[in-house]
């Protein structure tokens, strides 16, 4: 996997220790480059000087693809201990740890004890197992709380069959996307500027 943008361009991530399914409920489905690459042409300028949450980080690839493109700030989350130490490594090989935090949590007790601490982000990220019901469990909590910045993005990264809602909890559908089995669906508080709309 390689960064395709950015300060980090060409540098390539290696997660195969990661990668490998420990148990039958377990899936890392890491977002694929043409994914990736679609997701920040999508996001293009807003992510310098922004605060992003890569929630079900998995390999890391989307929150360093961020910090290579100039975020100011990258939270990465993951329940699996073995793969927040690895994003680690890699924060501290590509020299963004001043910049970056990664936390073993799920993602739903973490946007809780964010709440409390009053941190707010731009753009989250999330990409939860395709199997799995985390999406209609977080995104409420996203669009209920206070979160996500007044003019943020939230990007659900999901399986094209599994149709969203258009409004979720004071969060408002703007766009999908749809790359073979894979759609982004993109939602925000606010109008998007058209520019992002198209």
């Amino acid at each position: 996997m390689r960064i395709s943008g950015g300060t980090a361009k060409g540098r390539r991530i290696g997660f195969r220790k990661a990668f490998a399914k420990r148990d039958e409920g377990e899936e890392l489905r890491p977002t694929s480059s043409k994914v990736r690459e679609a997701l920040f042409d999508i996001l293009r300028d807003r992510v310098r000087g922004t605060s992003f949450l890569d929630l079900y980080a998995g390999t890391g690839g989307v929150g360093i693809e961020a910090l290579s493109r100039g975020a100011s700030r990258v939270v990465f989350v993951d329940a699996d201990r073995l793969r927040v130490k690895m994003i680690r490594q890699f924060l501290a090989e590509f020299n963004f740890l001043d910049r970056a935090v990664a936390v073993n949590s799920d993602g739903y007790r973490f946007l809780r004890k964010e709440e409390g601490r009053g941190h707010r982000y731009r753009i989250v990220f999330l990409d939860p197992p395709y199997r799995s019901d985390e999406l209609v469990e977080v995104l409420p909590l996203i669009g209920e709380g206070c979160i996500l910045e007044d003019d943020g993005l939230v990007v659900a990264e999901h399986f094209s069959k599994t149709r969203l809602p258009e409004d979720i909890k004071g969060l408002r559908l703007i766009r999908s996307y749809k790359y073979g089995d894979t759609m982004l669906s993109v939602y925000g508080k606010m109008r998007m500027p058209e520019e992002i709309a198209r």
